[in-house]
């Protein structure tokens, strides 16, 4: 039996830096954007290059492992080359089954190019190939049903139609869902987000998709970055009303370099970022929510306690590239929370 099984997106990331990236910045009056540009027409030199297996589906599956839990992982690959790199990938890796991913021959294999700017931050240019393509055929159900945990990471495309039949066949099975909701899935509006939710005990979005889902937007002209003094926008603790439905349900909120929050009905929770180094912050948020649901057991439901580990190992994941690079054990972020004895979390009300 597994502990966990992740479902979620495979890929071959290929990461590309030059220092002749510029960042312009174009400000509206309600919205500021910030694009990634070169000098068009010119060859641009390439200042670093790397290549690693990625895709929420991967990423969670090897940070699950990484903490301790016997971890399979669903997601659909090609067969080519870039399956072959993904496959091998996982032959050392401990912890982690490889029999429940889908192989199909006639369906291309997920790849991205991620171009990371000298600020740290990065565009994905994205091929979802066989991740857009998994159907309910594909999936191995009894495996989710002897399965504890099932953890969702953002699909893509058609992908998406199978979240309703998986969730709610894991929650008659009495397996823990946490859902981490992606764009695609929050495309669909905020009915078909809603199913998902009322079986879902954990459910994780970044500040972007929690407004889409919702349609409430956080007001620039009263929003600010000391959150800690303003205790809550007003605008997020109506997100967070709308997007909890379960009583015993969980919601998170992360907010970039801003922190993270967490409503259980009853509190909301604050966690400013664990600082260091940011080389790439591709898999921050995949390191981020696994973390945190992985960090409810270690710490018995502890959640801003949660939210301290899971910001140490997203920490970690930014600080080099890859999205499973920079990826701690439980005893590796307990050791960095002793070093910061500072560091810590905030109930606001």
């Amino acid at each position: 039996m597994f502990n966990i099984i992740t479902i979620g997106s495979a890929t071959m990331d290929v990461f590309v830096e030059s220092d002749d990236a510029n960042i312009v910045s174009v400000c509206t009056k309600n919205k500021k954007s910030e694009f990634m540009s070169y000098p068009y027409g010119a060859k641009v030199e390439i200042t670093d290059f790397d290549s690693q297996v990625g895709g929420g589906g991967v990423n969670t599956a090897v940070n699950f492992a990484n903490l301790g839990f016997k971890t399979s992982v669903i997601c659909k690959i090609g067969d080519d080359i870039y399956s072959e790199g993904i496959l091998k990938s996982f032959e050392n890796k401990k912890n982690i089954d490889t029999s429940n991913i889908i192989q199909d021959p006639n369906v291309s294999t997920g790849f991205s190019i991620i171009l990371t700017s000298f600020q740290g931050d990065r565009t994905v240019l994205a091929h979802r190939g066989a991740n857009a393509m998994i159907k309910k055929s594909d999936i191995n159900f009894d495996a989710i049903k002897k399965a504890k945990f099932l953890y969702i990471a953002p699909m893509n495309g058609d992908s998406t139609k199978v979240l309703d039949d998986i969730v709610k066949f894991a929650d008659e099975n009495n397996v823990f869902v946490c859902f981490n909701a992606g764009t695609s899935s929050i495309k669909r509006g905020f009915n078909y987000i809603k199913k998902i939710l009322e079986s879902a005990e954990i459910v994780v979005m970044n500040r972007d998709e929690a407004s889409m889902s919702t349609g409430i937007q956080i007001r620039p002209d009263t929003r600010t970055e000391k959150f800690s003094e303003e205790k809550i926008h007003p605008d997020l603790k109506a997100i967070f009303k709308k997007l909890k439905i379960g009583d015993t349900q969980i919601i998170v909120i992360t907010d970039g370099s801003h922190g993270a929050y967490a409503y259980d009905g009853e509190h909301y929770y604050f966690c400013p970022v664990y600082d260091g180094p940011v080389v790439s912050t591709l898999g921050a948020g995949d390191a981020f929510a696994s973390t945190f649901c992985a960090a409810l057991g270690k710490t018995k439901l502890d959640i801003g306690r949660s939210l301290m580990y899971a910001s140490v190992n997203s920490a970690g994941v930014v600080s080099e590239f890859g999205a499973t690079q920079g990826l701690r054990t439980f005893k590796q972020i307990e050791e960095m929370l002793q070093a910061r004895p500072e560091y810590t979390y905030e109930i606001l009300e």
